[in-house]
């Protein structure tokens, strides 16, 4: 159904509360469909150059950012202490809680991604930056 390859050494964050797409509604799994090769990975493109992408991704209570393909290294810092719900392409979900200021790196291999959704399900705004390094082993996605 929905395609993964995640990086063997990738840990996600979170704690995993589900596996084998148990409990995903239709919407989410039509999403992952439709959205499977979208290289958004913040709501806002706040800079690039011929090196870095530098997003933001804001969220308000209950708010759910559709699912985007990370292909390129990149690290997130949270901006703002909060909690999401999160569905990844092999099938898990997990709740993860951020402390304001927690940063993690990913690199991925030649045809590696990751393929993930994140909804806010604190009671604050869920703000995180998130840079993408454009000479990493794959190639960007457009953004069309």
């Amino acid at each position: 159904m929905i395609s993964s390859n995640l990086p063997s050494d990738i840990a996600l964050a979170g704690e995993l509360v589900a596996e084998n797409f148990e409990g995903w509604s239709d919407e989410v799994k039509a999403d992952f469909e439709r959205y499977e090769f979208d290289g958004h990975v913040g709501s806002r493109l706040l800079s690039e150059n011929e090196r870095v992408r530098v997003w933001e991704i804001h969220l308000a209570p209950g708010q759910r950012w559709h699912v985007h393909r990370h292909v390129l290294d990149y690290f997130w810092t949270a901006v703002t202490a909060g909690k999401s719900l999160q569905h990844t392409a092999d099938g898990t979900t997990r709740i993860v809680e951020y402390p304001q200021g927690e940063t993690r790196h990913y690199s991925f291999g030649e045809g590696e991604f990751l393929l993930h959704d994140i909804q806010n399900i604190g009671d604050e705004d869920l703000i995180f930056t998130t840079v993408e390094h454009l000479d990493s082993a794959n190639a960007p996605l457009p953004l069309d």
